[in-house]
């Protein structure tokens, strides 16, 4: 058994956010499925959106309009205005721990503020196009610098602990450390989802492979509320090559003027939407999945090239690089790009503290559905939300926390391993996994019918009761928590997808 005063499960920007936040009160482990570097938050190419202090254009009520209007509505006001009031807090304090975000270059000394789809401005915070990778960098500096702060690398959670006493009460989790093959229970005062999102669900994700609805299925099975699992973001420029499935083509690449094309040089955005290039990704998504389906083509195209090749190779280094790399030359080329799964705008139920339905469990980032994102996440505002929300947290956690040194709860529970047996037949795993994939991507992606979804239904059904059997009869392995998960996050997504009865953001249902 190991303890600790606070327990964060992820190891991205919502949790390394909140780890520092309490490293000089607390003891903090932070648990990381892979290394510490790797996770959603450090291939995010875009930027945090706040309001710049003192602008004579932009305001709070102006980004508040902006992410209702691209949430379709069903964002939760109260929310939004405390994201967006809070935003510049996060700037500052990311600027304080040395984040280093690109300024304009005529040496003013001012912040460059990009524009993405949804913007009516100029708001995006961001370092070139690796902001991420540039706050994660930030934040793992800082995290070693903590002896307080223990980070367990190659460690995944399998399921919560609750108080036997008392099943609403978190006291921690099961903990299998990946390369010891060893389960250990982690207790603690507070727990802290920050697993990020569910993307890896579908089988073109611009996610790393860790994005498995790990915080999802493991908040639902407790007993957490979930909300608005149907609304799963699929980014619609993801580079599309035989040799990368994967890379991201930032959304900042058409706030700065990209313009999307059929084969034949076309363009067809401003058919769709007035903002043509620069609408909400929901509708930039649909637009090339129809493209793609009404000719029969197997990509689309993004156009950059009537940009000075400096500016482009300054302002996208990254994109630029990846795709030099492949032989695409994006200052001459047009770069050939699909639709992927993104973003997972439900989640588990929080409130403005973080707090779920569970004593002494958060959730924080991708994972929780807090009311921000509503029916479609507006570009920039993730990184927002994960800090804001990290913050929240922390203020919560200190103010509520135990502060007396003998922590007790009632845990009688111990892993039990001794009626299970290692498997010899990992290739069920692999192919659940890969059907699983398949299933969400054909019957609950971008555009989804009646009788997708009852297929999609039947089918995810049936391979969470074969993997409920694998699960009880064989040792536990990374690859078996992870299908376990998405197997439960999939009837969880299907399931919302059925109840929904309206078009409406990032759910589009043919038969409706």
């Amino acid at each position: 058994m190991k303890q600790f005063d606070i327990l964060i499960i992820g190891a991205g920007v919502a949790g390394l956010t909140l780890a520092l936040d309490l490293a000089d009160k607390y003891s903090v482990a932070v648990l990381s499925k892979t290394t510490l570097q790797e996770g959603s938050s450090y291939y995010a190419q875009g930027g945090v959106a706040a309001v710049a202090a003192g602008s004579a254009i932009d305001s709070y009520e102006s980004h508040i309009a902006d992410t209702i209007k691209a949430g379709r509505g069903l964002c939760d006001p109260e929310v939004v205005r405390f994201v967006v009031e809070n935003a510049r807090y996060a700037i500052d304090w990311l600027i304080s721990i040395g984040v280093a975000f690109t300024k304009e270059v005529d040496g003013a000394g001012d912040y460059h503020l990009t524009r993405e789809g949804g913007h009516s401005h100029r708001r995006v915070w961001h370092a070139a196009d690796a902001t991420g990778k540039v706050l994660k960098n930030t934040l793992d500096q800082e995290i070693k610098k903590h002896k307080s702060i223990m980070v367990f690398e190659q460690s995944i959670a399998i399921d919560l602990l609750l108080d036997t006493h008392n099943k609403k009460v978190c006291i921690g989790a099961y903990v299998l450390n990946t390369k010891s093959q060893k389960i250990d229970r982690f207790i603690a005062k507070k727990t802290i989802f920050a697993t990020g999102g569910a993307s890896r669900a579908y089988l073109y994700s611009t996610n790393p492979v860790v994005s498995s609805g790990d915080g999802i299925a493991m908040a639902y099975r407790a007993g957490c509320r979930v909300k608005n699992m149907e609304f799963n973001q699929f980014h619609p420029t993801c580079l599309y090559h035989k040799d990368e499935n994967s890379f991201l083509i930032s959304e900042a690449l058409r706030g700065e003027g990209g313009l999307l094309r059929l084969p034949n040089g076309e363009r067809f955005m401003p058919a769709y939407d007035a903002l043509a290039e620069l609408a909400p990704r929901d509708t930039v998504a649909r637009a090339i999945d129809d493209q793609m389906k009404r000719y029969g083509l197997e990509c689309v195209f993004l156009d950059i090239t009537h940009k000075p090749p400096a500016f482009i190779q300054q302002a996208f280094p990254t994109i630029y690089q990846k795709c030099l790399s492949l032989n695409i030359n994006i200052t001459k080329e047009w770069i050939p790009v699909v639709p992927a799964a993104h973003y997972t705008c439900g989640g588990v139920m929080t409130d403005l503290k973080a707090k779920t339905d569970l004593e002494n469990l958060y959730a924080i980032g991708e994972v929780a559905c807090t009311g921000l994102h509503g029916a479609n996440r507006m570009a920039s505002n993730s990184l927002l939300e994960c800090l804001v929300f990290a913050h929240a947290a922390a203020k919560d956690i200190d103010a509520t926390i135990i502060k007396k040194n003998d922590f007790s709860c009632h845990d009688s529970a111990r892993w039990d391993a001794s009626r299970v047996t290692a498997s010899r037949q990992e290739i069920m795993v692999t192919h659940s996994w890969e059907e699983l994939r398949r299933t969400m991507w054909d019957y609950v992606g971008i555009v989804r019918s009646n009788q997708r979804l009852q297929y999609a239904e039947k089918r995810i059904r049936l391979l969470k009761k074969e993997v409920h059997e694998y699960y009880s009869t064989y040792k536990v392995t990374r690859d078996l928590i992870e299908l376990r998960n998405l197997v439960q996050v999939a009837e969880l997504i299907i399931q919302a997808a059925i109840v929904r009865k309206e078009n409406v953001g990032l759910h589009f249902n043919s038969d409706l």
